[in-house]
């Protein structure tokens, strides 16, 4: 259970450091929009992305407003349309791109992901058409992102798409010459994509994701900076133990969050399982799992490589929440309440000289049976 001292430590952070949630964006599949015809296609993605994206910025402003949390960005990423549109026979995905922008300023989110073609391996004819859509399809469009994704580590380096993109990168900064080139702005070329990058412009919802899936982005470089500021002159031993502190707290946001949603949705907490994750997006992560094996959630620092590659030089945290799958866990379970405690936390610290064989679990076991009623943590720091 969250203490009264984590919620005051974590909106310190959101409040003096600036912390913020920096995006919240929703994953769309549209595998079930391919159509024989680019009209019915398009009618199908605008009505099911404003099904699903309909509430999600009055959503994210409400939580923002009741919990008094930064959320800067909310946005919208689709499957590939290259996969998408490959059905309809089009030569020209340009409507494709126009429906993603009419979509975008009905729900109103700052940017909608997907415009994409994967070719790390080679091209289907639907990849180059999209590619060649490119420059229009950003020229015409407000809110639609684009990326293509021609290489991977496993898969090797598509020469032939380097050689496309970069006549087409020219082509979209003259097509948009008379905004500076925003086109390009709005323009992501990179390897290793993930599935489920939520950050724009490179942000698409891979075939291997579920119907919709909900991805947040957390942003914490005042809290580092802060951190900092705290050790300036100090050696670099505590410069770096101070770092890693501060991104402990940053990443404990998320374990927050987690059990917070763990208490409030009626799922026991004995039956998500955490445990420590590592993968080439994040360099330091938990994943939650039930007890099945199943993802339920995702959470940690992004790996610097992933940041090197969309050019971001603060850091970053991310987390990723299977709504589907939580949905699914907790739709037997009734929602309970309890009252909000009158007074605030007290916290206090503790300098005690203890014997060397005495450790911090003994301690620890003696101060909670000392006091079983007012007592709600005991940390070692």
């Amino acid at each position: 259970m969250i203490n009264e001292y984590e919620i005051i430590e974590t909106m310190q952070m959101f409040n003096q450091e600036h912390l913020d949630i920096r995006t919240i964006t929703m994953g769309i599949s549209l595998m079930d929009c391919a159509a024989a015809t680019v009209e019915e296609s398009c009618n199908r993605i605008y009505d099911k992305i404003c099904r699903y994206a309909g509430n999600l910025v009055a959503t994210g402003e409400q939580i923002s407003k009741k919990y008094g949390i930064p959320i800067i960005h909310k946005r919208i990423s689709v499957t590939p349309i290259s996969i998408v549109a490959a059905a309809c026979g089009a030569k020209d995905y340009t409507p494709f791109a126009r429906t993603l922008d009419k979509a975008a300023k009905t729900c109103g989110v700052n940017f909608v992901g997907g415009f994409s073609a994967l070719v790390q391996k080679g091209y289907t004819n639907s990849d180059k058409i999209l590619i060649d859509s490119i420059p229009e399809a950003l020229a015409t469009t407000e809110f639609v992102c684009s990326s293509i994704n021609l290489a991977s580590t496993r898969t090797g380096i598509n020469m032939d798409a380097v050689r496309d993109m970069g006549v087409i990168i020219k082509k979209t900064a003259e097509a948009t010459a008379d905004r500076n080139a925003i086109g390009c702005a709005k323009l992501v070329v990179f390897a290793n994509a993930p599935e489920d990058n939520p950050f724009m412009a490179g942000a698409f919802l891979g075939p291997g994701e579920p119907e919709c899936v909900i991805n947040v982005g957390i942003s914490g470089p005042g809290v580092v900076k802060h951190a900092l500021e705290s050790v300036r002159g100090r050696d670099l031993g505590v410069v770096a133990e101070t770092i890693k502190k501060a991104a402990f707290k940053i990443t404990r946001v998320g374990e927050l969050v987690a059990r917070e949603a763990s208490e409030r949705l009626g799922v026991p907490f004995g039956s998500l399982v955490f445990a420590d994750l590592k993968n080439d997006i994040f360099s330091n992560a938990t994943v939650i799992t039930n007890r099945a094996g199943k993802t339920i959630a995702q959470y940690g620092i992004v790996a610097a490589k992933q940041l090197k590659r969309c050019d971001i030089q603060q850091p970053v945290y991310y987390a990723d929440i299977n709504w589907t799958a939580l949905m699914k866990l907790i739709k037997k379970n009734s929602v309970s309440f309890r009252e909000i405690p009158k007074f605030p936390a007290v916290s206090r610290d503790l300098a005690l000289l203890v014997d060397k064989q005495v450790e911090f679990a003994q301690i620890e076991a003696i101060a909670y049976q000392s006091e079983k009623k007012l007592l709600k943590a005991v940390s070692l720091f």
